[in-house]
């Protein structure tokens, strides 16, 4: 072979590599992100050629597609839309998919690795290609006490299962209709879509995990209880100063117990009554002992700091790094810049309720093809060992306690033992306060665990608080699984 045909050769080899290697890449590395491109207007075409899986709560469809006359075959449509959008998302033409729309799009489109054989048989066969269906773990039953109990209050609701993550209730407000985003018309899509998004009371999130995230206030104050006991350091018998009053340190600022008085009207208060009627300063002076940094990894073991995939992901709850004292001291109930959403908050009390063993939130039981072979099972997985047996049965009784004899009283229900924590968060001088509640009930079976969150104070301004407001929500969310 002469020089210049060898070096033909070469030239043709490495081109031949160079087209391989580029087409192994599309085909085995980014296939799944290409395909899954919002911008692909491929895939959006072929997704509404496709009969799209059913979306159920408790075996009835929450959302279907229908056929239509029109150049995309089907449309999809949604039963009880606001009830469940901040579940289902929404799917659309031209504005992405959110929920479990988004979320699972593979499996409800038929798209995904574990459909591609359904999709051969279907070409070969000539029938019509379909998605798989997905089968929530959301008890309809619950999800609507949820939804009556908020009212017309702007928050959310979610309710999980300790034993096993499932999440058996998600309910946000204000909603919106996801119907009229699944219309096949373009510009109605984004005159639709971009009124919601200007709308300031934020229609669009999803407030149970997602969307501008409120301080959770003193129901922060079982992550402190628990890096408390944690340590070693201290027991539910341990006391603490208790004034009206306590200047912060490297500060003129002075903090306060709720109402102004002291917290129950004694010189010292242990830590076990000090959360039971919901005490600030003893929280704070525990906090500056504990340091940041424990609560911190304390708080970390509930699941804060991280993203959570439920698959639906949930922002990250906060608890953040080098506070100084004065931040540490108002971290400790809540405040400084501690940030949480009710699925955080839920997950903290989850974890308490089962024996400190945080189970991983879960809103799918299974995903089922067209020929009902379950593609997917999902079964319960601890996701945290959040605290000892022992501090989650000492703080299990102090949040009895508060229900029973404290600052959660509202939470009450005959005949049952409900563990349960308020807060009342500051936003701002003159801003209105966010009204907390999260538990759990029965305290020596937990069946279920529940977190509540009304934001602008409930209407009330910096009047109300989380057990006016927050608590009885929660009761009847308690109520609605205890004695259904």
């Amino acid at each position: 072979m002469n020089k210049e045909l060898k070096r033909v050769s070469i030239v043709v080899l490495a081109m031949f590599l160079a087209l391989f290697t580029s087409t192994m890449l599309i085909q085995v590395i980014t296939s799944d992100s290409l395909r899954a491109d919002d911008r692909n207007s491929r895939t959006l075409y072929d997704s509404y050629s496709a009969e799209r899986g059913p979306i159920l709560v408790d075996g009835q469809p929450i959302a279907v597609s229908v056929p239509t006359d029109d150049e995309y075959k089907f449309q999809r449509t949604y039963t009880n839309p606001l009830l469940y959008a901040p579940v289902t998302g929404y799917f659309t033409l031209n504005q992405g998919n959110t929920g479990i729309e988004g979320a699972l799009n593979d499996y409800l489109s038929g798209t995904s690795n574990s459909q591609f054989l359904d999709q051969i048989n279907a070409i070969l066969t000539g029938q019509n290609p379909k998605g798989a269906s997905v089968e929530l773990t959301i008890d309809g039953a619950v999800q609507q006490a949820a939804w009556d109990a908020l009212g017309d209050q702007t928050g959310a609701v979610i309710a999980m299962r300790p034993k096993t993550g499932e999440i058996i209730a998600m309910v946000s407000k204000p909603t919106y209709d996801p119907n009229l985003l699944a219309v096949h018309n373009s510009e109605g899509v984004i005159a639709t879509y971009e009124a919601l998004l200007a709308d300031p009371a934020g229609p669009l999130f999803n407030r149970t995990i997602s969307g501008d995230l409120n301080p959770p206030g003193s129901t922060f104050k079982l992550v402190v209880a628990a890096a408390a006991l944690e340590s070693g350091r201290f027991t539910p018998e341990s006391e603490f100063p208790n004034p009206a009053q306590l200047q912060l340190p490297q500060s003129s600022n002075v903090i306060t117990n709720s109402g102004g008085d002291v917290c129950g009207g004694t010189a010292t208060v242990s830590l076990a009554r000090a959360l039971s009627l919901s005490c600030n300063i003893p929280f704070a002076e525990l906090g500056l002992e504990l340091d940041g940094q424990v609560i911190r990894d304390q708080a970390n073991k509930f699941g804060f700091n991280e993203e959570i995939a439920t698959p639906l992901v949930a922002a990250a709850s906060t608890y953040p790094r080098a506070l100084d004292d004065p931040q540490t001291m108002l971290s400790a109930f809540g405040q400084s810049d501690v940030r949480a959403s009710p699925l955080q908050m839920a997950m903290v009390s989850s974890a308490i309720a089962n024996g400190g063993s945080l189970m991983r939130p879960n809103l799918v039981e299974r995903i089922v093809a067209p020929d009902l072979r379950v593609i997917e099972q999902f079964e319960p997985e601890e996701f945290r060992r959040s605290t000892s047996e022992q501090t989650a049965a000492s703080v299990t009784q102090m949040m009895v306690d508060s229900v029973a004899n404290g600052a959660a009283s509202n939470a009450r229900i005959d005949g049952v033992d409900v563990a349960g924590k308020t807060g009342t968060a500051e936003n701002g001088s003159d801003e209105p306060y966010t009204l907390w509640f999260t538990g759990f009930a029965p305290a020596n079976d937990p069946q279920v665990a529940v977190a509540v969150v009304v934001e602008n104070g409930g209407g009330l301004g910096q009047s109300g608080s989380g057990n006016q407001i927050a608590a009885p929500i929660a009761q009847r969310v308690l109520e609605a699984v205890l004695f259904r």
